[in-house]
């Protein structure tokens, strides 16, 4: 007597079977992601727009900025004079300023000069930064009327623009040298130099290895009725510029 055995079941078609997991790794998959933005696009980090450096100052006229240029020959050691074109006093100095708010820098120029007369410029003592002890900056102190005014209103133009300045209280001066190492002070020094002022610039300052290149962004006429000049300032020379802070970065 035969036993027959009962028949396997039949296994599923092979491409029964596989489309699941095919199904699987189509859902797993990832796929291309949107371009949404540049910098997915390229790969790159998006970056602010680079800022400038810029100040509002009085240049130096030529026939002044010579005799200054002649005291520098008395420095030593590791002194940076600074070049005679490039003399000035800063009113105020922007450290940060993107391109696009430049223009709201030329307005605030015009409207500040329109009504403002010529000033005459006077020259006294010499003094140093922060103090005679520790030297880094030598300078000529300035003074005129109406030039503490300027800065100030300078200031106040640009909060309201929201750009910022380095804070620092004004001291009106001309610098003449910078250090940049050990240096013998030079001895006080007396001038009797002055100038009419007749025009506020607005400056860029590019730094170099070799020192700073001065651009000069835009001009403003103080366009104010010139008065007489007053009598020559007269200043003892032991009477330096008083101490100020020195700011943390090297302003123009």
């Amino acid at each position: 007597m035969k036993i027959r055995k009962a028949p396997r079941p039949a296994a599923p078609p092979v491409k029964e079977a596989k489309a699941p997991a095919a199904a699987s790794r189509a859902a797993t998959r990832p796929g291309p992601k949107p371009l949404s933005t540049p910098s997915q696009a390229t790969g790159h980090t998006p970056h602010a727009p680079q800022t400038q450096r810029l100040f509002f100052a009085l240049k130096v006229p030529g026939d002044v900025a010579t005799p200054l240029a002649g005291s520098q020959r008395q420095l030593r050691g590791n002194w940076r004079a600074v070049r005679a074109d490039q003399l000035h006093i800063t009113l105020a100095y922007l450290p940060a300023v993107p391109p696009d708010r430049v223009a709201d820098l030329k307005r605030l120029g015009a409207r500040l000069t329109e009504q403002l007369s010529p000033m005459h410029i006077r020259l006294r003592g010499t003094g140093y930064f922060p103090n005679e002890g520790s030297p880094r900056v030598w300078f000529v102190k300035a003074e005129a009327e109406g030039l503490n005014e300027l800065a100030a209103e300078l200031r106040v133009g640009l909060r309201e623009l929201g750009i910022a300045t380095d804070d620092l209280p004004f001291k009106a001066h001309v610098t003449l040298a910078r250090k940049k190492g050990p240096a013998p002070r030079v001895p006080p020094l007396l001038f009797d130099l002055g100038w009419q002022a007749g025009n506020l610039a607005l400056i860029r300052s590019t730094l170099r290895k070799t020192g700073p290149i001065y651009d000069t962004v835009s001009t403003f006429r103080l366009r104010g009725e010139a008065s007489n000049p007053p009598p020559a300032a007269t200043q003892d020379i032991q009477d330096p510029m008083p101490s100020a802070p020195f700011p943390s970065q090297e302003t123009p």
